[in-house]
């Protein structure tokens, strides 16, 4: 009788707690969790909260998408297939009695150039001759009160694009809107961090090397929530800038915000503030197990998160009373709060739940950046750029997550803050956790004394050509020079017309400064000139507008044709750098040759610069670093155009036609900080480039199966395809990181990758297979 009562004791007791429901579980195994904690360190009377297993939620493993988004993108080969022939007929060589010893000039570096981003380059509206546009068709949904020009194409555009769902990658981890989604069915902010082994490889897993390679998007290991948070909510931006932006979670429309996480790029933690709400952790890969620990440091609360994928994931709390936050499993998705809270909960994965890894979060718990600004300076060919974060919380040291590229050129103040934190990221290679308030970058090796002639990168000296060379320039010059400028330059496209201006500048000077053949040049240059004209005055076919509401200077070709991808997507922000890049290398050789030319097109010129590359926030007309991404050390060319993967790039060597331009704009003008600033850029894409897009054998950043690629193709935020938008031929997919051939090639193209491309792709004669202009 005494075993059979125990037993259906057992039972009843058994049946209580299976028939509670999920959310109540906790409540009933331990007092404290139904009320507030006195302090942090009252939570380790809680123990570990345990999920029993089996789970009955399956894991969530996120989901991939292989495909090519083209949306704003042409298919159009970005180069001449055909050669063009002289509109002119053939005539006597004049050259016979006009040539002049060459005549190169070689820029002389500045001794020392501080402040190279504390002024604008210009404060003015743009020129008269472009008209504005208040009505650019692109929605800025969620954004609020954003009075400056805003970041079309930086990384947290997936915020304001589209449903607001797409993931933004701040590196080393990606947040996402999970709006009901996923076995969580959760409103919040979810938090995500893929490892290699998760990476799909593809389409023949099997070849080496592999096309592509992506990481999967959608999963929400851990997700910043709150009881009030419902189908009705809304997500906003504001205060966005060049290096961050803030994500509010609204109850409702209207409402103050609930929750704000700061966006800011590198972050060690992801910070999210709650405003007197109640929180909820939610998981849709699912909690195994969560462990409350003794506070790191006085009025942080800390719990360790073991999820059912293995991983292991660190929570701190900080509350503004100074209390602790009583955080309950109640279900194997979600840890909630029974009570309002006002402070801010700081998450970060510790990879391989190291010890060392989670001393270094502890110390750093409680604090976080809230923005960035940049400054730099020059001395002779080294140049030095200072990342500096306004950090927030309660003063503790700051934790950032560096890159590869950023590692090789820390200096030796700042590399001593380096833990021993690695956190693979998507597409970059392992991120390093710094400790320190800013970070302080040297590029040593600037190429201050290049110019436009052919340069040496051992001797850093432009290059004696030979005779036979310049004989070589004055034949070709008869054919070339003598086509028709205006027809090949008057197009209906921005890129297009830049490409063939810049081509015939490039063939100009070589023609006057190389070979000295004076009288041909300056035939052709004054064609140029008339031809440009057409562009600076704004009666080109599609002109351009200042667009007030984004605030930036676009082609009106989707104005006119409802095509938001005409001119490769000029009017939704893509492509600005390599657009403006052939204009501006036009202009820097034309005022070179012509200085007097100057005076009447620096302003038009400058806009474009200013698009593009604005150094400061004083200019109030457009954003900061519209394009070159000072974090990643490359630009972005996707504008305002929704993508799961994010931004991408497709043409490393036309980004860095784009820095070379507005060093030599600089040089031309006679603006030091803008040639520096160039110089700069030029020395950072070299480094990244190296790191990211152009692969040497030895790469550590790319998977193994992926580097006898030679090239990343199009690379993303989140993934890697060894293709380009307009075609899959070899020669589209090298080329578009080779063209154009310019002085600075030979700079960011190092002769060991040369070789291992060339003996890849291009050597026995496979490169005479090639077509066209090719």
């Amino acid at each position: 009788m005494f075993n059979l009562a125990l037993l259906i004791c057992l039972l009843l007791a058994l049946n209580l707690v299976q028939s509670l429901p999920s959310h109540n579980l906790h409540e009933h195994l331990h007092p404290l969790i139904a009320r507030q904690a006195k302090s942090p360190n009252d939570l380790t009377t809680l123990g570990a909260q345990v999920i029993p297993t089996p789970l009955n939620e399956p894991k969530n493993v996120g989901s991939v998408n292989p495909a090519l988004e083209t949306k704003g993108i042409t298919s159009v080969v970005p180069f001449a297939t055909n050669v063009p022939t002289a509109s002119e007929p053939q005539r006597a060589n004049p050259y016979a009695q006009a040539l002049l010893a060459p005549q190169v000039a070689q820029p002389t570096p500045q001794a020392v150039v501080k402040g190279i981003f504390d002024n604008p380059i210009d404060t003015a509206r743009p020129p008269n001759t472009i008209g504005t546009k208040n009505d650019h068709p692109q929605p800025k949904t969620g954004i609020i009160g954003q009075t400056s020009p805003i970041g079309t194409n930086k990384f947290y555009a997936g915020f304001f694009l589209g449903a607001q769902t797409n993931p933004v990658w701040t590196h080393p981890y990606s947040l996402q809107w999970s709006k009901g989604t996923g076995n969580a069915k959760s409103w919040g902010i979810s938090i995500a961090h893929t490892t290699p082994e998760e990476r799909i490889f593809g389409p023949d897993a099997a070849a080496n090397p592999v096309q592509y390679y992506i990481n999967p998007i959608g999963v929400q290991s851990l997700i910043y929530s709150a009881k009030e948070l419902g189908p009705s909510m809304q997500l906003t931006t504001d205060t966005l800038t060049a290096f961050s932006a803030n994500l509010n979670l609204l109850t409702q429309s209207g409402a103050n915000p609930a929750i704000t996480i700061p966006l800011v790029q590198g972050m060690g933690f992801i910070t999210a503030i709650y405003k007197g709400v109640t929180p909820y952790i939610d998981s849709s890969v699912s909690f195994s197990s969560v462990t409350s620990h003794p506070s790191p440091k006085p009025g942080v609360a800390k719990y360790k998160i073991q999820l059912a994928n293995g991983k292991t994931w660190l929570l701190y709390a900080i509350a503004n009373n100074g209390n602790g936050l009583i955080l309950k499993l109640t279900s194997s998705t979600r840890l909630a709060a029974t009570v309002a809270f006002s402070g801010y909960i700081q998450i970060a994965k510790n990879v391989g739940n190291t010890a060392s890894n989670e001393n270094s979060f502890d110390q750093c718990a409680g604090s976080y950046a809230t923005t960035a600004t940049i400054n730099g300076d020059a001395n002779g060919a080294s140049g030095s750029y200072i990342i500096s974060w306004k950090k927030s919380g309660n003063g503790s040291p700051l934790l950032m997550m560096a890159l590869p590229h950023h590692i090789e050129s820390l200096d030796s103040a700042t590399a001593a803050g380096k833990t021993s934190i690695q956190i693979q990221t998507t597409t970059k290679g392992l991120a390093t956790g710094i400790v320190g308030d800013s970070w302080n970058l040297v590029e040593p090796d600037m190429p201050t004394t290049m110019g436009f002639a052919p340069w040496d990168v051992a001797t850093k000296a432009t290059k004696i050509i030979s005779q036979s060379a310049k004989d070589a320039i004055n034949a070709a010059a008869q054919n070339e020079l003598a086509q028709d400028i205006n027809a090949q330059t008057d197009l209906n496209s921005m890129y297009f017309s830049g490409k063939a201006f810049s081509k015939f500048a490039t063939a100009i000077y070589a023609t006057r400064d190389l070979a000295g053949n004076v009288n041909l040049a300056n035939s052709a240059l004054t064609r140029l000139k008339a031809a440009f004209e057409k562009f600076a005055t704004n009666k080109q076919t599609y002109p351009l507008t200042y667009d007030t509401k984004w605030g930036g200077v676009v082609s009106t070709a989707a104005f006119s044709t409802g095509d938001p991808g005409a001119d490769f997507g000029n009017s939704y922000y893509n492509d600005h750098h390599f657009h403006w890049a052939y204009f501006i290398h036009t202009a820097a050789i034309i005022g070179y040759l012509d200085p007097s030319w100057l005076a009447t097109h620096k302003a038009w010129v400058n806009t474009l610069v200013r698009d593009a590359a604005n150094p400061s926030t004083k200019d109030t007309y457009f954003p900061q670093s519209r394009s070159f991404d000072w974090y990643h050390g490359h630009s972005w060319a996707k504008g305002l155009f929704d993508s799961a993967d994010s931004k991408d790039e497709e043409s490393s060597s036309e980004d860095t036609l784009f820095a070379y331009a507005i060093k030599m704009w600089g040089y031309t003008i006679s603006d030091p900080a803008m040639e520096a600033r160039g110089n700069l850029q030029l020395a950072i894409l070299r480094r990244s480039l190296r790191n990211y897009f152009l692969l040497e054998s030895n790469n550590a950043n790319h998977p193994a199966n992926f580097i006898k690629n030679k090239v990343s193709g199009i690379l993303f935020e989140n993934k890697v395809d060894h293709t380009t938008y307009f075609g899959t031929k070899i020669e589209y997919i090298q080329g578009i990181h080779m063209l154009p051939l310019l002085p600075f090639s030979t700079y960011t193209r190092g002769k060991n990758f040369v070789q291992e491309e060339w003996n890849s792709f291009f050597s026995n004669g496979r490169v005479d297979q090639t077509e066209g202009g090719w």
